[in-house]
């Protein structure tokens, strides 16, 4: 039997508070509601049927101004409607209020999440939405200096754009609204002494736990987005990323815990596609074995890291502001930084970073594997020693884990197939070639 979900709802009888549902599918993906059915998707018979046929697509065309079509069912002589809602390019609003349909529940929007809507309908970013009272003046001199010496190295401005006064420079970069001539918000973000007077939460947080409620020391990096990137990695690269020291051919080197590559494009994506209409802070928690970078922030639908690194991209969240972070060489291309954290990943040797994407939250996870913290999770000896040869080696195989454990195939066996629940998956063929490597998500 069919449930209800994001494109479908039931209700046994009609009211009509049910505009809502018709308002929340249009703003969303289209559906249909059927009006005469109870929540199992039962028919019940609705009295009114036909009178209701002809006055719910005359009121939602004048509540709503939406055409909509109302199909009359029957079975086993029980009346119902199908109310069929197409998706809609602009906003619909029901006395002023603009309903959205997410999953089987119905949302009001409101605040900044209403004006992030508003906005997508009308095809704009919220980082392209121009601010009065602010002038090119206001701006902060040193950091369209910073600019110019990174935009220099990165080589991916014109020179002739790069020795231009500031207001060009902002042209260029395409952050003055054509229609109004104003700064436009990610502007003031990459380039305001204190964006934060103007919007809220646009800065970073950086802890150090012991453990989850154990905090023992943290920073807050402010000043506009440009100088959050140079402030946050130089704390995480001298503070926050502690470093082995090991001696080779008497010649002292330090290796940092995370590869500093990895940090770097975590850093600096999080920056880029931050969603800054949330008011809340990207958030960087360094743990002695891991460290992870939270921001608000989506991704497109059905994001894969394979699709991030496709030749056609999908747009970042935030188009002007990643345009600047990478002329200026912070980022790369849109998918490309996160293809990098993999693979700086692999070549510390370290397990790969996970990567979630649950709205609007956007995580990224680099840990590394030790006995302790493996045991502390729960697994056996012999298992902590099959992932850290992976996370040394890259993979593994029957053949090896039969040698290092110093057990039979069918154990070896018995060993993968308990850790490939969590830890591990295979690749290449099925048989005496399978090789097994630590999941990545």
């Amino acid at each position: 039997m069919h449930s209800e979900s994001q494109n479908t709802e039931w209700k046994e009888s009609w009211h009509q508070d049910y505009f809502k549902w018709i308002c929340g599918f249009a703003n969303a993906q289209g559906g249909t509601l059927f009006i005469g059915k109870d929540d199992n998707g039962k028919v019940k018979h609705l009295q009114n049927a036909k009178k209701l046929l002809e006055d719910i697509p005359n009121q939602s065309r004048d509540l709503l101004g939406l055409m909509i079509d109302v199909n009359l069912h029957t079975e086993n002589n029980n009346d119902y409607l199908e109310i069929t809602v197409e998706p809609y390019p602009f906003p619909i609003s029901l006395r002023g209020k603009y309903y959205y349909r997410s999953g089987s529940t119905l949302q009001e929007f409101k605040g900044a999440a209403l004006s992030k809507f508003l906005l997508q309908r009308q095809g704009k970013k919220w980082d392209g939405v121009p601010v009065p009272n602010i002038s090119v003046e206001d701006l902060k001199n040193d950091t369209f200096d910073l600019f110019r010496k990174r935009a220099i190295k990165s080589g991916r401005l014109e020179e002739q754009d790069i020795y231009d006064d500031n207001y060009a420079i902002l042209e260029n970069l395409q952050l003055i609204a054509e229609e109004t001539n104003m700064l436009k918000r990610a502007a003031i973000l990459l380039f305001h002494p204190k964006p934060e007077k103007y919007i809220t939460g646009a800065y970073i947080k950086i802890g150090y736990f012991e453990s989850n409620d154990d905090l023992k020391f943290q920073d807050e990096i402010k000043g506009n987005l440009i100088e959050q990137a140079e402030l946050s990695l130089n704390l995480l690269t001298t503070k926050y990323n502690k470093s082995t020291i090991t001696y080779k051919d008497g010649i002292r080197e330090e290796i940092p815990l995370f590869p500093q590559e990895a940090i770097r494009e975590a850093l600096y994506n999080a920056i880029a596609h931050k969603d800054y209409s949330s008011g809340i802070p990207t958030q960087i928690s360094v743990y002695p074995d891991k460290i992870i970078f939270w921001n608000d922030g989506q991704l497109p639908d059905n994001w894969t890291v394979a699709k991030l690194a496709q030749k056609h991209p999908s747009k970042p969240f935030n188009p002007d502001i990643a345009n600047t972070l990478f002329r200026a060489g912070y980022i790369e291309s849109w998918g490309r930084g996160t293809i990098k954290i993999i693979n700086s990943c692999k070549v510390h040797k370290i397990a790969p970073p996970i990567f979630s994407n649950e709205p609007p939250d956007f995580q990224v996870e680099i840990t590394v594997y030790s006995n302790k913290n493996l045991e502390e999770k729960g697994l056996k000896e012999e298992f902590r020693t099959i992932i850290l040869y992976i996370q040394e080696h890259g993979s593994i195989s029957n053949s090896i884990v039969q040698e290092i454990s110093k057990v039979s195939k069918a154990t070896a066996t018995r060993y993968l197939a308990e850790l490939e629940k969590e830890y591990i998956t295979k690749i290449g063929i099925t048989g005496a070639g399978t090789i097994y490597v630590l999941k990545s998500s």
